[in-house]
């Protein structure tokens, strides 16, 4: 089987990988040659020098870049993916764009007899370098049923949510989740800070029951140490949550904590602090305090 995978940036790089060491014919391509260069010096395959070229050939054409506008500029067009995508391919969307797109994306593919997949992950960098990915996808079952083996490749979990959309729709539930527990585990450990607590003492024992999370798990001891390089940048989390509120105007969901968290990070980006990780919500609070 053919593949083209377009976007080798922090998890499409490894993404892409994980099918070459598969065994997969992979074509690559990123707009910067350099990463393209980077990613044949460590693995098997080929890279074009046009998202249009790389897809020519592939029964299945995977995305992951960056917003909406990197999704249509490597989609539409005379040097887009589906100006050479074969009928019968599929075109598989690991961007977390908006559910706007995604149905969008789904109406030209079926117009030119081609499969789509909305398929936003979860799982961060490190999620992608070690192959253990969730990936929640939006379109048909049938669709679905030919990825999947695909998909096996880098994720631990994956499940069709319903039509075109309900991928991104679901990420945003995702989305939301970490939000709030981003923003609890921030005011905790700040607290525990504040209280003189020894905060390694305290991630350990509360860590073992009820206050668990992932977030806890993986971030509370770098968090503390005002450490904040660990994958899924601040600039990124601002992009998915305006989809979250946008979509919540549509569908009158009401999320007062998502809105004020959302600004939080808008303070983290004001203070220079847009590549930061998520986890860096905690540098809004001990700013004067812990300096």
């Amino acid at each position: 089987m053919k593949i083209a995978f377009i976007g080798l940036g922090v998890m499409g790089f490894p993404m892409a990988g994980h099918l070459a060491n598969a065994g997969y014919d992979v074509c690559v391509f990123n707009r910067t040659q350099e990463k393209a260069e980077r990613w044949l010096n460590a693995y098997k395959g080929r890279a074009a020098s046009t998202p249009a070229l790389a897809a020519k050939y592939a029964d299945v054409v995977l995305l992951c870049v960056g917003n909406d506008d990197d999704v249509r500029n490597v989609t539409y067009g005379e040097n887009g993916v589906f100006s050479q995508m074969k009928s019968g391919s599929t075109l598989i969307d690991h961007t977390t764009t908006s559910a706007g797109l995604a149905r969008e994306l789904y109406s030209a593919a079926t117009a030119q007899g081609l499969s789509f997949l909305d398929a936003p992950v979860s799982g961060g960098q490190a999620g992608a370098e070690n192959a253990k990915l969730t990936i929640m996808l939006g379109g048909e079952e049938a669709s679905y049923s030919k990825a999947s083996k695909i998909l096996d490749v880098y994720a631990v979990k994956h499940a069709l949510m319903g039509n075109a959309g309900n991928g991104q729709l679901t990420k945003m539930v995702n989305q939301i989740c970490i939000a709030g527990v981003v923003q609890g585990l921030s005011e905790a450990l700040h607290f525990a800070q504040q209280a003189d607590l020894d905060t390694s003492k305290v991630i350990d024992v509360i860590s073992k029951g009820a206050a668990q999370s992932w977030q806890m798990e993986n971030r509370a001891s770098t968090m503390v140490k005002n450490a904040f390089d660990f994958g899924f940048a601040v600039d990124w989390m601002r992009k998915d949550l305006g989809f979250v509120l946008d979509e919540a105007k549509q569908n009158n969901s009401r999320l007062p904590i998502t809105a004020l968290v959302d600004q939080f990070y808008a303070q983290v980006q004001a203070n220079g602090g847009g590549r930061y990780d998520t986890s860096s919500l905690i540098s809004l609070l001990n700013k004067g305090s812990h300096d």
